[in-house]
């Protein structure tokens, strides 16, 4: 089978190759690939940003969720049949959606929504369930709460928005001015110019913000939560993982006593279960994907290139190969 694949950090160019196709643990389904989509994490994978976090075993297949066909099903295997159209987000120790097949644990994965095509349903999975996870487990936002969430035209903050919305909040994000149309069409309430404003001259006495950027955005944050609030990045390490391996002081411990508010890291974890209710979401019109471009796979450094620009609207579609 064809697949994108690094045989070193920091590699410039993936390689598309021929690689065997995996073999499916019991229980394991293997998924024919229709589409797959890219997310910043694919970019500090292959540069080795994360190998302090994630140790990858060399050549590596990249990709992180996808779209496809169940062609084999493991003998322990309930709940799914070959035929089967399925989405998922791969579990961090088995990353390989850049590629025509993937063997997956049946438990990350979900039937695909019904009301979207395979690159729909690609963009879905890591910023659908990253979003759920900080907002509905964490955060477990309620009706009339205040949340801010930054860089509303990207992928995490056009699922984030609308699922914000759909708990009740009210919602201020970032964007440019050409993009205020279409989160203003996600449901935010409040939208900012990057541009034009800091956040912080703005906003104020916020339940909750969902940290995308990390660096001065997350400790900028702090000035706008209120006591007893909540803050979750996405995109800072962890305070443990912060002191264990010597990388920061002890600032953002000390902004969260000064705040009175609470700081926490999310590293998502893939939820099969989640994605049925992220489907169900889907499927009742309450969230529905932004896509900014599809690009073949045989291209696919054009499309990690574009995605390093940062200025992709939505997500960034792979395609792999037709259903």
């Amino acid at each position: 089978m064809k697949a994108a694949i690094i045989t070193k950090y920091k590699q410039i160019t993936p390689m598309v190759t021929e690689v065997p196709v995996p073999t499916i643990a019991p229980t394991d389904v293997l998924v024919k690939i229709v589409a797959a989509s890219v997310n910043p994490i694919d970019l500090k994978t292959k540069d080795g940003d994360l190998r302090l976090l994630l140790q990858y075993t060399m050549p590596l297949i990249m990709g992180s969720d996808f779209a496809g066909v169940i062609t084999a099903v493991g003998d322990q295997v309930p709940g799914f049949k070959v035929g089967d159209a399925v989405y998922g987000r791969a579990p961090k120790d088995r990353i390989g959606t850049f590629a025509e097949f993937i063997a997956i644990d049946h438990q990350a994965i979900a039937l695909k929504p019904a009301n979207l095509n395979f690159e729909e349903a690609a963009a879905i999975p890591l910023v659908g369930l990253t979003s759920y996870q900080a907002l509905h487990d964490i955060m477990n936002i309620q009706p009339g709460q205040k949340v801010f969430i930054p860089g509303g035209s990207g992928g995490i903050g056009i699922i984030a928005i609308q699922l914000a919305k759909y708990l009740g909040a009210y919602v201020a994000t970032t964007t440019s001015a050409k993009h205020f149309d279409l989160v203003q069409s996600l449901g935010a309430d409040k939208i900012i110019d990057y541009h034009q404003q800091d956040f912080t001259d703005v906003l104020s006495h916020y339940d909750a913000v969902l940290d995308t950027r990390g660096g001065q955005s997350l400790e900028a944050a702090f000035q706008i939560i209120k006591p007893g609030g909540q803050i979750v990045s996405i995109a800072g390490l962890p305070i443990w993982k912060q002191w264990l391996l010597g990388l920061a002081t002890r600032k953002l411990s000390q902004l969260e006593q000064q705040a009175q508010a609470t700081y926490s890291f999310l590293f998502m974890q893939p939820s099969g279960q989640q994605l049925v209710r992220l489907r169900q979401l889907i499927e009742q019109d309450v969230i529905k994907p932004v896509i900014d471009r599809i690009i073949p796979l045989t291209d696919i450094n054009d499309a990690l290139e574009y995605s390093h620009s940062g200025h992709a609207t939505g997500k960034i579609i792979i395609s792999i190969q037709p259903n």
